[in-house]
């Protein structure tokens, strides 16, 4: 289809294509920014090398045969923001208080540099204060034994390793709890609870290899342009051969839209360039459910007219026979569903659902790739199990080039979660950890994210451990959260950088700098390598390169083997000294647990590409209660019944995510792929809104949640930006928006946050308020 398709409009706010000069321009800037030495930027070219480090951003799949430069603009960026030469010693905190640190930008605080060494929180100066590594698991281990286990929660960054999960899950259930808390609650929780219940597996089933053998691709709620650069090289080569790409997202974005390859000399040199979707449609936020429901709709139709002619049925039949279970109750419901409901909701004429239901019909064999765009939202679960329905209609799950792709963000919260990171006991293996480590682990479920916080509103936490991430800052009801926080009685926090939940500290906190994975981690036992699994369920090694930021950092599995073994002390069977020596000897336990998908761990996790784990849905084994692939009727189409949009001004606001960050982590304030510069204040909203509401570009308002539950929720000082997204939708930055998202308002069965539909009205233009 030809770049002035409709379909493939030109995106106002940055009109050239996503890579090219604009990604090398970006990557430089962050290399000079960071000082990172001249001869530490030849570390770039062994990032997602076989024989190097896994990127510590993305979780996007490493190919066996790397292109010289395997790494993305987000990639190189986290990399020159761990490799800074910036340091923050014990002498910067003798300098600033934390009272004076939590006045600074977040920005402001990771950029102030590397931590260097063990601190602990000195109430009576208000100072973080150097402290032995020694003293500091003498105390925490103290501490920790004197609370009830059932109030301390284990929270995991997706970044830790396999091995530091798997030791991490192993402390906590030996210590008594399953609170274990994890960054894939806050994100792709939606995607393991309706994957589960839908094929059996709460995981994707592609690989790299099914981009060589698919005959069509579809988007849903994912920014490939921002969050997994390096996907875009697999979809450019689809592209050259032909492969539709139709993609569904409110904004539109840079990289769904055409993408030059900073690799390839030709298209460095001249205007050349990849399209990269093939239809572009806009749907409105929460309207992903009707928008699939209409290319069911469209396919299941033709299928009937077909049917009545006697002519080739456009489903496929054998494949919903023999494999799948609810088929009629599902096209019943889709035959009578009403197209105005469907365009309504989904803010999509008849014919683009239709034209995009021609290219599936087409289609033999088909991806549908989805981001959180899709899963932090109330009915978030139902629109993972719609996917699910819109796949087994003709039979892409289980085959080559076809299946569910859930495209992660944090490089390892998929396989955090294959060792045991879970608060859903029936989802870890206790038996076989029971007979590994002779003990009785803890039965009863443990708490999530926002359980979690829930508890601590009540006063029933008194303990957080902090494995990376920064908790505090990416959680809704900043409000309700931060002073619960405060009250809590110790916060432990393994960090590379400083950052806000360090600074809103419990009654005792300590602070534990550790090593980057791109780090060289040399032990007793020599120089250590980690592992980690992609997106596409490859487990890779990855071993560090560069030089450690500082002497008195320690790696992310000693700091855990050191809080294990001064807090169980003689109860574990566990020689938590050996394995803080050894990884291999970690990785021999793995295999122990999780024979299936670990065996051999040691000699194959340097297997170039990685060795996939063991998922039967790839061979069309169906781990469902019902031993089939389960069609799903919906509940509604609207999004939210819990938080109508009540009048004819209230707006939908969903939380986004810049190109100069990662996650809570924010490289500069730019976000050049939507036009802004030096602001991430900002709201954006059609030309035809800022019209309805009276506002002009640059106007200054301040947003108020919509709900009945007491709680006023307000940030002010946001910028009005034009952009193209569908009237009655805005979009701001997270984590700045998160104080306008309650905590309660969640997808159901997930509990993942619904940041990404936010019933909001304006109250305020200008510092003038709003008659309402």
């Amino acid at each position: 289809m030809a770049e002035s398709d409709t379909h493939v409009r030109r995106n106002v706010a940055y009109p050239y294509s996503s890579g090219g000069w604009g990604s090398l321009k970006a990557v430089t800037g962050a290399l000079v920014h960071e000082k990172v030495p001249l001869r530490e930027t030849t570390v770039l070219l062994k990032q997602n090398k076989p024989d190097g480090f896994a990127c510590v951003s993305c979780s996007w799949a490493k190919p066996a045969d790397p292109h010289t430069f395997e790494f993305c603009e987000s990639g190189a960026k986290a990399t020159a923001w761990d490799l800074t030469a910036r340091r923050m010693t014990p002498q910067f905190f003798e300098l600033h208080t934390v009272t004076e640190l939590c006045a600074w930008h977040d920005h402001d605080l990771e950029d102030a540099g590397r931590l260097t060494a063990p601190l602990r929180y000195d109430a009576a100066t208000d100072k973080y204060v150097s402290v032995s590594w020694d003293e500091a698991f003498e105390d925490i281990g103290r501490e920790l034994r004197a609370l009830d286990p059932k109030r301390v929660s284990f929270y995991a960054s997706g970044r830790a390793s396999l091995e530091t999960s798997y030791m991490y899950q192993l402390f906590a259930r030996m210590y008594g709890t399953n609170n274990l808390p994890d960054s894939s609650n806050m994100c792709h929780e939606s995607t393991s609870v309706g994957l589960k219940a839908a094929i059996g597996a709460g995981v994707g089933t592609i690989m790299l290899d099914d981009f060589e053998k698919t005959d069509l691709m579809f988007f849903f709620g994912q920014n490939v342009g921002t969050n997994s650069p390096r996907m875009l090289h697999q979809l450019q080569d689809a592209r050259k051969r032909g492969v539709p790409i139709i993609t569904f997202n409110p904004l539109r974005e840079p990289g769904l839209i055409k993408f030059a390859n900073p690799q390839s000399p030709v298209e460095m040199v001249t205007p050349a360039h990849t399209v990269i979707s093939t239809q572009y449609h806009q749907v409105k936020t929460g309207g992903d459910t009707a928008a699939i429901l209409g290319i069911c709709k469209a396919v299941i139709h033709a299928d009937d007219r077909a049917r009545e002619r006697g002519e080739p049925r456009v489903l496929d039949v054998g494949f919903i026979e023999e494999h799948t279970v609810g088929f009629e109750a599902f096209a019943d419901y889709v035959r009578v569903a009403s197209w105005d409901d469907i365009e309504n909701v989904a803010g999509l004429p008849r014919a683009d659902l239709e034209a995009a239901a021609d290219e599936y019909m087409r289609a033999n064999a088909v991806i549908a790739h989805y981001g959180m765009g899709v899963t932090q939202h109330r009915q978030g679960v139902q629109t993972v199990r719609m996917l699910c329905n819109l796949l087994f209609l003709r039979g892409n799950v289980g085959k080559p080039g076809a299946g569910p792709s859930p495209v992660r963000g944090h490089s390892n919260v998929q396989g955090q979660r294959t060792v045991g990171i879970t608060e859903k006991p029936e989802l870890a293996p206790l038996d076989k950890l029971a007979s590994q480590f002779r003990f009785e682990p803890p039965r009863e479920k443990g708490m999530n994210i926002v359980e979690t916080f829930e508890a601590m509103i009540e006063g029933k936490v008194d303990a957080v451990i902090n494995l990376g991430g920064n908790l505090v800052r990416s959680v809704p009801d900043r409000a309700r959260t931060e002073p619960a926080w405060r009250k809590l009685k110790l916060t432990v926090n393994i960090a590379t950088k400083l950052n806000r939940s360090h600074l809103v500290h419990g009654e005792k906190s300590y602070l534990l700098p550790c090593l980057s994975r791109i780090e060289i981690d040399m032990q007793a036992g020599g120089a250590q390598a980690v592992s980690m699994e992609d997106s596409t369920g490859c487990i890779h090694g990855s071993r560090g390169v560069a030089e450690p930021a500082s002497a008195d950092a320690r790696s992310e599995p000693f700091i855990v083997a050191e809080l294990a073994r001064h807090t169980l002390g003689a109860q574990s069977t566990v020689d938590w000294q050996r394995w803080r020596d050894d990884y291999a000897l970690v990785r021999d336990e793995i295999a122990r647990t999780y024979p299936e998908t670990f065996h051999d761990f040691n000699a194959r996790m340097w297997t170039p590409g990685g060795f996939p784990r063991h998922l039967p849905v790839r061979e069309r084994k169906w781990e469902t209660k019902s031993g089939r692939a389960e069609f799903f009727v919906p509940e509604s189409l609207g999004e939210d019944p819990d938080m109508p949009m009540r009048d004819a001004r209230a707006l939908c606001l969903m939380t986004l995510r810049s190109d100069s960050q990662f996650n809570t982590t924010i490289y500069n304030h730019d976000d050049r792929f939507r036009g802004i510069h030096g602001d991430r204040m900002v709201i954006l909203m059609c030309e035809a809104d800022i019209d309805r509401h009276g506002l002009k570009k640059d106007d200054r308002v301040t947003l108020q949640t919509i709900s009945d539950d007491g709680f006023e929720r307000r940030v002010a000082g946001l910028r009005i930006q034009p952009y193209d997204i569908p009237r009655g939708c805005i979009g701001g930055y997270y984590p700045e928006c998160n104080p306008l998202l309650p905590l309660w308002h969640y997808a159901k069965e997930s509990k993942v946050p619904g940041a990404k539909s936010i019933p909001v009205h304006i109250v305020e233009v200008n510092g003038v308020p709003r008659e309402s």
